[in-house]
């Protein structure tokens, strides 16, 4: 599969999408928001252009965590709600262009996803993807980067947070933590947040587990948070707590309060880097 690389400005609100029956490339939640909390869900949807159809998959494998983050946008949708925040939510499936990885790395596009080969991802040309970037990739993160520019607007630094979830079970090991807080440099919302739900005497909160946001193929907190000096961190709950919309309902209620909590404590933030 080939295409024309198109001309991206990232201001098209489709993004880019190919046809009218594709969904657009990032949904944007709550623009008006009045909290100093930007949500981000880089993993947010399973969706897939219908040109490429099922990139060559079982279509039950679109289902699974391979193809998107289970409960993360539910989860999401309900924080920008319960904080008054805007948050901005990815349209297309990881397996298209993984949108928290940097570009050119092997699991942008990745040929193989958990031992699951992902045929139409093979052999791909630099003109595809290159197309893929422009087209999927870099119209969700300037809508992004659009929403920190309003916040800069009415000088205010916000609290970033990237929802995600992770499988209970990897590799035949059943993983303890509810969430886990990823961060890379910035200490100041993941610190503050680590001790803030491990409050709850029935949540098992892991540090950069089960992964870590030090690993230098992330891209939303280092992008967006870091590189920018605004205090970002990565939110990781386990799917099998977030997989219904009661459980959705129940964490983003908690997940959402403690950050809340951080945040009125330690706002007004400041532009820092670490």
């Amino acid at each position: 599969m080939s295409h024309v690389v198109p001309e991206a400005d990232g201001s098209l609100s489709r993004g880019g999408a190919e046809s009218e029956t594709d969904p657009p490339s990032f949904e944007s939640v709550n623009e008006a928001g009045d909290a100093a909390v930007l949500l981000v869900c880089d993993h947010a949807s399973n969706a897939l252009p219908a040109s490429y159809e099922t990139l060559g998959l079982d279509p039950e494998f679109l289902d699974r965590h391979i193809a998107f983050d289970i409960g993360a946008a539910d989860i999401t949708r309900r924080m920008s709600r319960a904080l008054d925040a805007p948050a901005v939510l990815s349209g297309y499936s990881r397996l298209l262009i993984d949108c928290n990885r940097q570009p050119g790395q092997v699991t942008s596009i990745p040929e193989i996803s958990d031992n699951i080969e992902v045929p139409l991802n093979r052999d791909l040309s630099v003109e595809e993807v290159q197309y893929r970037q422009a087209t999927y990739f870099q119209p969700f993160h300037s809508a992004v980067e659009r929403s920190l520019e309003r916040f800069a607007a009415r000088g205010v630094v916000p609290a970033y947070v990237a929802m995600h979830s992770f499988t209970p079970i990897m590799n035949g090991y059943e993983r303890p933590w509810h969430v886990g807080i990823l961060w890379n440099e910035d200490p100041r919302l993941a610190n503050p947040l680590i001790g803030v739900l491990s409050e709850w005497p029935d949540i098992v909160v892991g540090e950069n587990e089960p992964y870590s946001g030090r690993d230098p193929e992330g891209y939303s907190i280092h992008t967006h948070g870091g590189d920018r000096g605004i205090p970002n961190v990565l939110i990781e709950v386990r799917q099998d707590l977030v997989d219904t919309h009661h459980g959705a309902e129940l964490w983003a209620a908690r997940i959402g309060q403690a950050v809340s909590r951080v945040v009125s404590e330690l706002a007004p933030f400041e532009i820092e880097k670490y």
